[in-house]
């Protein structure tokens, strides 16, 4: 008997959730992830129902000398939630809620889904800043940022993050909080999985819905820059409650017709939202016109279709100086050579109550006002994998003269240079090293946009 299946047979009895090697039933399923561009086999992946099972599995690597990845939603797009014969460990099957609608909290384990909490609170029509893809994992898109539909009217969703119960390296579980280890929430609101596993987390809820003003609104691509140019004035004046996404993509009827869309959302009433999207309604002969009242349930899946699980995709992303009207051509035109009908670039606007943070009070650096760019490149057929990544670059290649000095770390492939995190974290990450220092010294865990320990 070798020492892994050794090892393996005294920790089941007492382990609450699966431990899945290569050979069992039901591991093929859990090791992919949502990019299927990712094709990494762990040599153990331990599917965890609690913090005690989340120890455990760091023990078994520890005791195994296995590199750790963690997993939750399984979105990120450098598939950093897997790992090559190494150790993943799963919370996807943790999906424990708890909603509090009298002090408007609600309390999620680690492997919950956007959806799937909206679900939850939107009972109470109750909501908290989440992703603008639903089955997007809770806390991985918590932990590095988190954009969403609210975050003009209330922040990110770290911005939201009350509490968190963190496993540490060393298997010590601990609550970080503004009155509990507040180095390590400091930490956590922006410095991803670098501190520890996230088995549950505690959000501050808002009065959202259940019916908001959003949905999309879409025109033939010949429109784009007129249509930018709206968008991009429309932004410059939006209220709090207004979050507005820009984008090129491809019509989803199989015609290969290349369009231009804006995305709203509006969180105040029906009427406020009625009249801060006039002026994009207003504009042109749409292709399709769907904006108008929505349950905010729905506006949190109208992108889902445009990410299909096991898609092949490589991404880049910037934040925009400004959105110039050359900065419009260029995407344009670099739009329509793009070789996929799945891919996409997308521009999200950041304004209001996330931009207004200081930069020192969490570890999220990207505190400004602007334009994120997302050049989004989606295939299905392997043999386009080189033309579908060089279409990527090169487009990140032609915005070089408009790009800022900020990235959004939850969209950092895993070929940005040698320290994506010193870009990323900017003024913060000296003290982030220090923290990581602390809580993680041998810097166990490293599959991630890593923050090195200070001194090393």
């Amino acid at each position: 008997m070798d020492s892994m299946t050794e090892t393996l047979e005294q920790l089941s009895p007492s382990f609450s959730g699966q431990l899945l090697r290569p050979s069992d039933v039901g591991y093929e399923d859990a090791r992919r992830v949502h990019n299927g561009l990712i094709d990494k086999r762990p040599a153990v992946i331990a599917r965890c129902l609690g913090a005690a099972d989340i120890a455990d599995a760091l023990r078994l690597a520890r005791t195994l000398e296995l590199e750790i990845a963690v997993r939750g939603g399984g979105h990120n797009v450098g598939g950093r939630g897997t790992v090559e014969g190494g150790l993943m460990i799963d919370l996807s099957p943790m999906k424990g809620m708890f909603v509090n609608p009298s002090a408007r909290t609600v309390i999620a384990q680690g492997g919950v889904l956007w959806k799937e909490l909206n679900r939850e609170t939107q009972i109470h029509a109750l909501a908290t800043t989440g992703g603008v893809v639903s089955t997007t994992g809770i806390a991985g898109l918590t932990l590095g940022g988190g954009i969403g539909w609210l975050m003009p009217k209330y922040g990110l969703a770290l911005d939201n993050l009350k509490s968190a119960e963190v496993v540490l390296a060393d298997t010590q579980v601990l609550r970080a909080d503004a009155d509990h280890n507040a180095d390590l929430f400091w930490a956590i609101r922006g410095g991803g999985g670098n501190f520890g596993v996230a088995a549950s987390l505690e959000y501050t809820l808002h009065p959202v819905g259940p019916i908001i003003t959003g949905g999309l609104i879409a025109h033939p691509i010949e429109q784009a820059a007129e249509l930018f140019k709206r968008f991009r004035d429309r932004c410059e004046s939006a209220p709090d409650e207004l979050m507005l996404v820009a984008g090129l993509l491809t019509a989803p009827d199989g015609s290969g017709a290349k369009l231009a869309g804006i995305v709203a959302a509006h969180c105040g009433s029906l009427a406020e939202g009625e009249s801060a999207v006039r002026s994009i309604k207003s504009f042109g002969s749409p292709a399709l016109d769907a904006m108008g009242p929505i349950p905010y349930c729905d506006q949190n899946t109208l992108l889902d279709d445009s990410f299909p699980r096991g898609a092949l995709n490589y991404w880049k992303a910037h934040f925009l100086r400004e959105l110039s009207d050359e900065a419009i051509k260029t995407l344009i035109e670099c739009y329509e050579a793009n070789p996929s009908p799945l891919s996409q670039i997308v521009i999200e606007h950041f304004h209001g109550e996330a931009s207004r943070v200081p930069v020192e009070d969490t570890a999220c650096a990207m505190r400004l006002s602007g334009y994120n760019v997302a050049i989004v490149s989606q295939w299905n057929d392997p043999a386009s994998n080189e033309v579908c990544t060089s279409w990527c670059r090169d487009t990140y290649a032609a915005l070089q003269p408009f790009l800022g000095s900020m990235r959004y770390v939850n969209y950092l492939g895993t070929d940005e240079g040698d320290d994506p995190a010193a870009v990323a974290y900017g003024p913060n990450y000296a003290r982030l090293r220090e923290i990581k220092q602390k809580y993680d010294p041998e810097n166990v865990f490293h599959m991630n946009v890593n923050i090195k320990p200070a001194g090393s």
